[in-house]
């Protein structure tokens, strides 16, 4: 007589569902368009009413409060699920979206852009770490690598059309029309979501656990992970050294030299389109490119092409060079992102992919405070320059990461078991020889859970 376990192989479920793969992307990829059309609106209208200190008080209302809730972002994923969270808080943007086309209808004033940004930014960071945990359960093993790429590839399409949509509403109407339409394509989003996380179950409550405590586990593996670390501090001195020429300096480098709202839109998305090639060719050919020149000559490059920005007069070649820097991008941002979930206890993914977003996401307020103030000083080219400079740490980090093995499984589950208390394992991560049955229940009842996040790529 066939067991249970005997006949599991023959009942899996498939490798990849691309039925839900391809839904997925679809709503993102609308949902992140929305986001730049708004980007765009928003920071040239700032610029407009408030200049240099206008578009910074934005960028910073939306960036800061998104990033201190990507650090609870992964705990409240972990124990809530991602169907929960993402349903509950994409609803509250479409709403927040809605009030403030009213209000930027009726009142022309710096205070509601800094009101609608904080509040989108915060329930964007309570939602990121479940969005990016759903990729995963739809796609396996090498499927999850080619489903990556194609997640990446279709976010692309965001800064291509996103990007001009916006400079184009708000060169021919207002900022409310900006946001009418982003709020008309988080409503696709959550259409989308309602199919695509339907089965999807709440996860089964660990004894003892808490969402502050929950909420320091990525800031744990990057102390006990040196590979983790490196892959940290590569995406984060890429991001620093990239989010403040991108959202601040453009629109102040183009006001400057006399340039219209239509160049940013241009340069935007000739970095998308650049990246959108680059993510199409890794979903065919990605897992042949050796992970060295993924990660640390395509780092090098990035690096080197965000000094040349700098310095470059002309609107052509500004926007050839910034489809160079999103082509090398589109292989370097989900490089990073799989070696960060290969290298993450699965018990962990949730906790470990915040602090990973953090990297990214979270360098925003960090990178507009220093080099905003840095570039009252110096200037924008100036300060532009710096920032190419930093980019090259970030190739540094990937070699030192390449340097260090993936831990075992075995020891990442003994050493990040949900108790983590004394008698569940050594302080190395070995399990602890007297409390082998404990240890393993406890890998089991981790392993049973569905909604374990490992999120899928991240948009450069």
């Amino acid at each position: 007589m066939r067991t249970r376990s005997d006949s599991a192989p023959a009942s899996a479920p498939p490798e990849i569902q691309w039925d839900k793969v391809g839904v997925l992307v679809g709503g993102q990829a609308l949902a992140q368009c929305g986001s730049f059309i708004l980007l765009i609106a928003m920071s040239w209208t700032a610029v407009q009413l408030g200049g240099t200190t206008g578009v910074s008080m934005v960028l910073l209302a939306a960036s800061l409060p998104r990033a201190l809730m990507l650090i609870f972002g992964g705990a409240v994923a972990d124990m809530l699920g991602p169907r929960f969270v993402l349903l509950r808080t994409t609803a509250a943007r479409i709403g927040v979206l809605i009030a403030g086309t009213a209000v930027v209808y009726h009142v022309e004033s710096l205070w509601p852009l800094v009101v609608i940004a904080l509040l989108d930014g915060i329930l964007l960071g309570l939602g990121g770490p479940s969005s990016g945990s759903l990729m995963p359960q739809f796609a396996k093993r090498d499927y999850l690598t080619r489903a990556n790429s194609l997640y990446a590839m279709v976010l692309r399409i965001a800064p291509i059309t996103g990007a001009p949509i916006g400079a184009w509403l708000i060169s021919v109407g207002q900022l409310w029309h900006a946001l009418l339409v982003t709020s008309l394509t988080c409503t696709a989003w959550l259409i989308c979501l309602l199919y695509v996380t339907s089965g999807l179950t709440r996860p089964r409550r660990e004894p003892g656990e808490s969402m502050v405590r929950r909420s320091a586990d990525g800031f744990r593996l990057l102390a006990r992970h040196p590979r983790l670390r490196w892959i940290f501090l590569a995406s984060f001195t890429l991001d620093m050294a990239f989010g403040w020429p991108l959202e601040v300096a453009l629109p102040l480098l183009v006001s400057e030299r006399g340039w219209n709202v239509g160049v940013v839109g241009a340069v935007v998305a000739s970095f998308g389109a650049g990246a959108l090639v680059s993510s199409a060719l890794g979903t065919l050919i990605a897992h042949r490119i050796p992970l060295f020149a993924r990660l640390v000559v395509t780092g090098t490059g990035i690096a080197a092409g965000i000094l040349l920005m700098a310095l470059l007069p002309s609107v052509t070649a500004l926007c050839v060079l910034a489809g160079i820097v999103g082509l090398l991008s589109g292989f370097n941002g989900p490089a990073i992102v799989t070696m960060y979930q290969q290298a993450a206890p699965p018990a962990r993914m949730g906790a470990a992919m915040s602090t990973l977003a953090l990297a990214g996401i979270g360098t925003a307020p960090i990178s507009i405070t220093v080099f905003s103030t840095l570039s009252l000083v110096l200037g924008v080219s100036p300060t532009w320059v710096i920032c190419g400079l930093l980019a090259f740490l970030s190739p540094v980090a990937a070699v030192m990461a390449l340097r260090h093995p993936v831990r075992s499984k075995d020891a990442d589950d003994a050493a990040d078991s949900p108790e983590e208390g004394p008698g569940t394992g050594t302080a190395d991560g070995r399990p602890h020889p007297q409390a082998p049955a404990e240890a393993a229940v406890a890998t089991d009842a981790t392993d049973a859970r569905k909604d374990v996040p490992a999120p899928a790529p991240a948009s450069v």
